[in-house]
């Protein structure tokens, strides 16, 4: 090896900036041990919500210390902004994926237009969309083309006041299509900004954010964070802030008192005459409230949507004497216009939403706008409001004019949100104060349609544009609201369609479980190449010790995220770096058997594996590739690991274990590469593999075909990655049996599954309950279904609230949750089809390019084509009496395209050999140089899937969450080291057989 001196410096180098990059990680890791500590020293187990108090107590103790040096000018933020990034699945936290609205886009830069085939094009657009791979404004644009004579230029569509710059009437459709796209896109790039900047002052550290693609989809990773709701609310907020007058016409009273009597006559079953119910209401409107002065107002906790969206009545009325009368009572707050008991608003607002009622609205009030209050934590009881409206439901003042906002306290020590506005927000709120002043009148403050606060005004008009909200927040409330209003609105309502929620104590299990299969799976390797190879397989080892600390450094150098799955690749490739060292010394042994001294045997064995170690990792790579661009959260993580563990087991096992081995021999050492035992360990073998093929095609194809029977008969348990749903990993006291609990399940959400997930008293629980509906209400909605339907197998005593988010222990509950929706499900499960065909094709063009025929490709397609469905057939055969989670997911994907690397990197060594002997014995038949290739390879082929099988075998047993994916590795190396011998070759040869081999002189000729 040329130019030793500068590979030991590069390393040592190398070396030394890992090490360093790495020392970030210890020295955040130790103080926040301290901190762990301290909070445990603070908080006995015996406090109430201990749990939740030493959190707090870690986290103000970090604080504290944040910018206290440790080493070397380096504190501890320091160390924290440049640890190795822990994923979900190591650290707890959320991942959602959020669609950003283009309808509601598109129906902004419309001007929320009433014209019948604009809106015609967007309902059909949603039908569409449900079963549709095309982006939203794509489709838009095909359903509005289906519309005769409909112009997106029309005044009343896009050629309006605001996009008069860019859309003018006369523009003919394919004109318009690039610039709303141009504003759309622009619309998702600030909803991008927005969250990012309401992010950046969430308060975790290292979070991620990105856009995926052009679909209005935006990527939200917060490792670490514990408090899910208000990472819900933060991220789908839209910050509609806006500011209302408070009606108080008399003549609401008498309003109320005629929906009453309508509904009352409607249960009756009888209508009463219009002169009738005209006089009831003129005897009852002396009952309006009598609205007086205050500052601020109680309210409460649960928020209702704005009363007068445009919603189906899809609820039955329950039977009661006076229908509204019965469930208000005076408001105990000023200016509102009734209260209720929270249970009763959804009622209510479905009385309310109907146009027959609102049609009873006096004429001068027509256009009165019902809202809810936010209200007292924990309280009951909801105020309700009338707002003073205008034809286009437009309030006088909105959000926009914020420019600054802070979380602040007032005189009573009360958190509230401080603002202020713009030149013209502090005019136009000049007015409304003087007018409310005068009037002795309420101003609504009104945020994503719920009236956080209503002030009245008791000195006078307010000038200079300040104002306050108040709501009975806390002060992470206080500040996250302050945040979402400092970074602005979101354009458009965003809807999370795919959510995974880690809880902290499984993602601590995850990583006890990744490092004990990572030690197991490092000692079995380490203690196999000494005992196979003796001192060269110590210096191996070296090497791979070495490899290891590159892959972590490299990591952390990089800000890669490790997941669980990161891990199993980092294992993966320990033992598959370990094919580069069996490919160099099997080389080496073959060199000393012909003779050679040790360094020309050393020299030539190097050389010799160098193609086949080089043609091996680029395969594998390849598929990395691929699961790198499709892959997202811990299947990027997986690909990440394995991509950069072949570049540093290349660099390791071709120019480290060289350094030691010729560093050995240089005094004239003699080094054997292997020992005793293993010396003449598959010395003189002759297997005429080629005899066998047909046997093999016999087993293979009744293999293939029982599997694509049980596929079409039985199919697979796909996961909600494919067909969207929910998933939640709950944990019990005790152990639990599936089928009990599935059956309390089915009876609650028709549709539920429940499995084992590791031990017996884990279960991993998925259902496919309204999953076409999104929102926090649906969710709350079905967790609290779940804890309905669990509560006989619960502890006693156990809440809501702790099941939800984790007991006081964290040991019993919800673990993790995820969701996906079906539109992105089926574009998860068309990624997944075009990642494994795309595969396949890149592999049979780089074999096509590598040995020049065309048979090779075929050969190395059909094992691979071959081991695929192998694996497919296995799992919907067994998956029904498996004792763990075989479910097809985005997981199961990196496992079938890691066996396509895997298969293909054993059939290239094979082929490699194969193409050396048709080189070297031209004139020797066919059959006996394939004999030979692959009998000269035995050795190799076995040692690594040994090896290899070890690693798996590791994780498998330790790493619970991951045993259906290990399973399929495990399968597929088994049978991508059978296919190898008994499909790939043989096909390769029979089609050889067929269209003749050229020889080496031919061959030649052809080259040149």
């Amino acid at each position: 090896m040329q130019n030793k001196g500068l590979v030991r410096i590069f390393a040592v180098l190398f070396g030394l900036v890992c090490i360093y990059q790495l020392s970030y990680t210890y020295m955040a890791y130790t103080k926040e041990k301290e901190a762990e500590a301290y909070a445990q020293q603070k908080y006995a187990e015996t406090v109430e919500d201990y749990s939740k108090l030493r959190e707090t107590a870690e986290r103000n103790y970090l604080d504290s210390i944040g910018k206290e040096e440790i080493f070397a000018g380096i504190t501890y933020n320091d160390a924290k902004d440049k640890e190795l990034n822990k994923g979900l699945d190591l650290k707890g936290g959320i991942n959602v994926i959020l669609q950003i609205s283009v309808r509601d886009i598109l129906s902004g830069l419309a001007n929320k237009s009433k014209d019948p085939s604009f809106n015609q094009a967007l309902i059909a657009t949603d039908e569409v969309q449900k079963n549709s791979q095309n982006n939203y404004i794509d489709d838009f644009f095909t359903e509005f083309e289906k519309i005769p004579d409909a112009k997106l230029a029309s005044p009343d569509i896009f050629a309006n006041k605001n996009l008069s710059d860019d859309i003018t009437y006369d523009m003919t459709n394919e004109q318009v299509r690039p610039i709303l796209k141009r504003k759309i896109d622009e619309s998702v790039a600030s909803a991008f900004e927005v969250l990012r900047k309401r992010i950046d002052k969430f308060g975790v550290t290292q979070p991620n954010i990105q856009r995926l693609g052009e679909s209005g989809r935006i990527l939200v990773e917060l490792p670490g964070a514990k408090d899910i709701e208000r990472v819900r609310s933060l991220v789908t907020s839209t910050a509609q802030l806006e500011f209302w007058d408070v009606e108080t016409s008399q003549e609401l009273g008498g309003f109320i008192n005629a929906a009453n009597l309508l509904l009352k006559q409607e249960l009756e079953g009888q209508k009463e005459p219009k002169e009738k119910v005209e006089n009831e209401v003129a005897e009852n409107t002396e009952k309006v409230v009598d609205s007086a002065q205050i500052d601020s107002t109680t309210t409460a906790d649960t928020a209702i949507e704005d009363l007068l969206e445009d919603a189906e009545d899809s609820s039955e009325v329950e039977t009661q004497v006076n229908p509204i009368n019965d469930l208000i009572s005076f408001p105990l707050v000023p200016g509102a216009l009734f209260s209720a008991n929270v249970k009763d608003t959804a009622q209510l607002g479905q009385f309310f939403r109907r146009s027959d009622i609102r049609a009873l609205l006096p004429q001068s009030i027509r256009h009165t706008k019902f809202a809810w209050s936010k209200g007292k934590k924990d309280a009951e009881i909801v105020d309700f409001y009338a707002l003073r409206g205008n034809r286009d439901n437009d309030p006088e003042l909105s959000g926009g004019v914020i420019t600054d906002a802070s979380q602040t306290f007032d005189q009573s020590n009360n958190v509230v949100v401080s603002m202020q506005m713009d030149g013209k927000g502090a005019k136009k709120w000049e007015e409304m104060t003087d007018r409310a002043y005068n009037q002795r009148s309420q101003i609504a403050i009104v945020l994503d349609n719920i009236v956080y606060s209503a002030p009245g005004v008791t000195k006078g008009k307010i000038t200079g544009g300040r104002s306050e909200i108040s709501g009975d927040f806390t002060i992470e409330e206080g500040k996250d609201l302050a945040n979402v209003l400092r970074a602005g609105k979101l354009p458009a309502s965003a809807d999370i369609i795919q959510a995974e929620v880690v809880g902290p104590s499984l993602g601590q299990e995850s990583i006890n479980s990744g490092v004990m299969s990572f030690a197991i799976a490092l000692v079995l390797i380490l203690i196999w190449m000494i005992f196979y190879y003796g001192k060269a397989g110590a210096f191996a080892d070296v090497a791979l010790v070495v490899n290891i600390l590159f892959i972590f450094g490299v990591l952390a150098g990089l800000k890669a995220v490790l997941t669980l799955p990161g891990i199993a690749g980092i294992v993966l490739t320990i033992g598959m770096s370990v094919d580069a060292n069996v490919l160099i010394f099997e080389r080496i042994r073959e060199e000393l058997a012909k003779g050679k001294s040790q360094a020309d045997a050393i020299k030539d064995g190097f050389n010799n594996a160098l193609s086949s170690i080089l043609d091996a990792n680029i395969t594998t790579g390849l598929t990395g590739i691929i699961l790198l661009v499709i892959g997202t959260g811990p299947i990027k993580g997986f690909a990440t690991t394995l991509l950069i563990g072949i570049l540093t087991s290349l660099f390791t096992a071709i120019f480290v274990t060289r350094l030691f081995i010729d560093g050995y021999g240089k005094n004239g050492k003699e080094l054997a590469f292997s020992t005793g035992v293993t010396k003449n360990l598959f010395k003189n073998v002759n297997i005429d593999f080629l005899k066998k093929r047909k046997v093999a095609y016999v087993i293979s194809g009744i293999i293939i075909i029982a599997g694509l029977s049980s596929l079409f008969t039985q199919g697979l348990d796909y996961g909600v990655d494919f067909v969207g749903g929910r998933t939640y990993t709950v944990r019990f006291a005790k152990d639990v049996v599936p089928t009990v609990i599935e059956k309390d399940l089915v009876a609650t959400f028709e549709s539920a599954q429940a499995k084992t997930l590791g031990a017996n008293n884990q279960l991993k629980i998925t259902t496919k309950y309204k999953v076409d509906e999104t929102g926090e209400e649906i969710d709350t909605e079905i967790s609290n279904k779940l804890y309905t339907s669990l509560k006989p197998h619960l502890p006693e005593g156990l809440t809501y609230d702790e099941f939800a988010n984790g007991s006081k222990d964290k040991q019993v509950g919800i673990m993790s949750s995820m969701k996906v929706g079906p539109t992105i499900a089926d574009d998860i499960k068309q990624a997944a089809f075009w990642s494994v065909l795309g595969s396949l094709i890149v592999v049979f063009l780089y074999i096509l390019l590598r040995f020049r025929r065309w048979q090779f490709s075929l050969g190395a397609v059909t094992a691979v084509f071959h081991d695929v469905l192998v694996v497919l057939g296995v799992f919907s055969l067994t998956y029904k009496f498996m004792p763990f989670n075989m479910e097809i997911d985005q997981a199961f994907i990196a496992a079938i395209l890691t066996v396509i690397g895997y298969s293909l990197n054993d059939t290239v060594v094979v082929f490699d050999r194969i193409r050396e002997f048709f080189n070297e014995y031209t004139g020797r038949p066919l059959d006996k140089n394939v004999n030979g290739a692959l009998n000269s390879t035995l050795s190799r082929t076995l040692n690594t899937s040994l090896t290899t099988l070890l690693v798996l075998i590791a994780i498998f047993i330790f790493a619970v969450p991951l045993r259906g994916f290990m399973f399929s590795l495990i399968i597929g190396v088994v049978i991508g080291t059978y296919s190898s011998l008994f499909i790939a070759t043989p096909i390769m040869f029979d089609t050889v057989k067929k269209v003749g081999l050229k020889t080496k002189k031919k061959e030649e000729e052809v080259e040149n």
